[in-house]
């Protein structure tokens, strides 16, 4: 019996360590290395780096409320009383709120409002009033984009076409022309705005 309690045992045992180096260390392992040969920056978390220092990545929304910003998509990721912009990296997160919720309802009334007061009354885009499911979308629409192009070229003194100009240098076009969205890297695109970032 404890023979054959042995032989059944020790095929899985071995099978079970012969997986687990595979799958748990040779395969991480292979595409650690790869990622970080052929793709460095992203692998790396594709952070932006500005005069020495990391300004952010490419990959997380930033809060913007200047004048002469693009304003990113809300985000509930880790909002609070004392971050109510949110954001937080470490709590990505959407707000689960349903669209009878009042909260829901107040927020968005708020960033409408907001918006208003700082672009004008014309038709708002939906991703400048809500939220990612991850709460740290970087990116805008094209539409979110242009809706906001008169109040920065005004707050910079620039033309709408000067401006418009720099959001199509950071504008990235659906994969094969068909696969997702048009969207707006708003981090790279203020940079850009200050001068501190090369142009892709």
């Amino acid at each position: 019996m404890r023979t054959f309690v042995l032989q059944q045992l020790r095929p899985a045992i071995l099978l079970l360590v012969l997986l687990t180096l595979i799958t748990g260390v040779a395969y991480p392992g292979i595409v650690t290395a790869i990622g970080q040969v052929a793709f460095p920056s992203q692998a790396n978390g594709s952070f932006i780096t500005v005069n020495g220092a990391e300004v952010g990545s490419s990959l997380i929304g930033q809060a913007f409320d200047q004048p002469k910003y693009f304003w990113g998509r809300p985000s509930d990721a880790g909002a609070t009383a004392s971050n109510p912009a949110g954001y937080d990296g470490t709590s990505s997160a959407g707000s689960n709120l349903g669209p009878t919720s009042k909260a829901l309802i107040d927020r968005i009334t708020a960033s409408v409002d907001q918006l208003r007061q700082a672009n004008g009354n014309a038709p708002i885009p939906v991703d400048l009033v809500t939220t990612s499911a991850s709460g740290l979308d970087p990116d805008i629409s094209p539409a979110g984009a242009e809706y906001q192009v008169a109040r920065v070229a005004a707050a910079r003194g620039m033309t709408p076409d000067a401006v418009r100009a720099v959001v199509a240098r950071h504008t990235t076009q659906p994969l094969l022309g068909f696969i997702g969205e048009p969207i707006v890297n708003v981090l790279e695109l203020n940079l850009d705005l200050d001068g501190l970032l090369t142009t892709k």
